[in-house]
């Protein structure tokens, strides 16, 4: 037999041996591995191995904006990004903050509307004179690859706005969602295709409003979650007026470009003292919210979509978390552990319900307030 008929065969075999072993690697040694050779920098770029490292991928890290305050008069607003393990975060968060390796810089205009997949999705946001008006331009930007898109088309909306950004499946496409509610109840939705390069307006969004604590769409099986108020009186509200027939999740189908309601957990039989915020780890959905001023409580709905399978994960109480009130704020492990902010004083309490454990950091980020994101190192750098 010709062995050189066999080389074909034998090539072909090993590149596949190679793109099943580098597709283990952790995304950021895989950056340096594509200048070793020009076979492993034209396996390591190609879009089918991107995605089947990013399919392979743990979800192990999180993404910290940060938005330092100013400390002293005249000192610019300075933004950043940073990223830090879940673990490394957990055990110190304060040194994870302050990690100069794993900051990005931002604009002082930017706001991190949402992360998937290991792309950020950044918002340029520019106010009128006029403060009821704003442009906004967006762009895609993989902090591991330096991958920046092109902004966006401007869109011209006002300032009671909330964004949203997830992929699309089924057309391989990242988007971006802002929800825009005014005055007379009527909510709209403007859709931007990154791969379509155009934005779309959808007009049969239910009447609702978005706290400005949790404006952020929360992504999850292709859908932008928001939870809000049913058929607002104009455009701001007083908490103290809603009654829980109001309180709604608004999810929406980033496919079809509609919408479903998703009801709450039949178990909420009290309005909270404070707006409850959604939150997604994983697969999974979750509702936090304070229950009398007393305890703290989180639900998980254990299939997404399904309202039955809503599960009351935790109730603890303000006195075992050694505070007076708090405000819920992100979700680590699968739902196993909560972060958690006083209200009076920058201050993070970690609450770890495998053990019960209970652990305060205070002056967290240094006289600045930061949003936390589930994050994943990738590859992708969409069309």
């Amino acid at each position: 037999m010709d062995m050189a008929a066999q080389h074909p065969t034998a090539a072909l075999l090993l590149c596949e041996v190679v793109m099943e072993i580098l597709s283990w690697v952790p995304a950021k040694p895989l950056t340096r591995f594509k200048l070793v050779c020009k076979s492993w920098n034209s396996i390591i770029s190609h879009p089918h191995f991107v995605k089947l490292h990013l399919h392979r991928s743990p979800k192990n890290a999180i993404l910290l904006f940060t938005r330092a305050q100013a400390l002293t008069l005249g000192e610019e607003e300075k933004q950043s990004l940073v990223l830090s393990s879940v673990e490394s975060f957990i055990q110190n968060p304060s040194s994870s903050l302050d990690a100069q390796e794993n900051r990005h810089s931002l604009h002082v205009e930017d706001w991190v509307s949402g992360s998937c997949n290991g792309l950020v999705c950044v918002a340029d946001i520019l106010f009128h004179s006029n403060d009821d008006i704003c442009d906004i331009w967006f762009r895609l930007w993989n902090p591991l690859t330096g991958f920046v898109s092109v902004n966006t088309p401007c869109l011209r909306a006002n300032v009671h706005n909330s964004f949203g950004f997830g992929y699309d499946e089924s057309s391989d496409s990242y988007k971006v969602v802002t929800v825009i509610p005014d005055s007379s109840g009527t909510v709209t939705a403007h859709v931007y295709s990154f791969r379509d390069g155009s934005w779309k307006t959808i007009n049969s969004l239910p009447a609702f409003l978005f706290y400005a604590e949790d404006n952020n769409g929360h992504f999850i099986g292709g859908t932008l979650n928001w939870l809000g108020l049913r058929n607002p009186r104009g455009d701001d509200y007083d908490w103290a007026d809603v009654t829980l027939d109001m309180l709604m999740i608004v999810s929406f189908d980033l496919k079809s470009d509609t919408h479903k309601q998703i009801l709450l957990p039949k178990g909420i039989d009290e309005m909270p003292r404070e707006e409850p915020i959604l939150g997604v780890w994983g697969n999974r959905l979750y509702l936090l919210h304070d229950y009398n001023n007393t305890h703290f409580i989180a639900w998980q709905m254990k299939e997404f979509g399904d309202e039955n399978s809503w599960t009351q994960l935790l109730k603890i109480s303000f006195h075992h978390l050694g505070v007076e009130t708090l405000f819920p704020e992100f979700i680590f492990e699968n739902g196993n552990i909560f972060m958690l902010r006083g209200r009076h004083c920058f201050e993070e309490v970690f609450y770890d319900r495998r053990d019960n454990s209970v652990k305060r950091i205070n002056n967290l980020a240094n006289n600045s307030y930061f949003i936390a994101f589930d994050y994943v190192e990738s590859l992708v750098q969409p069309c």
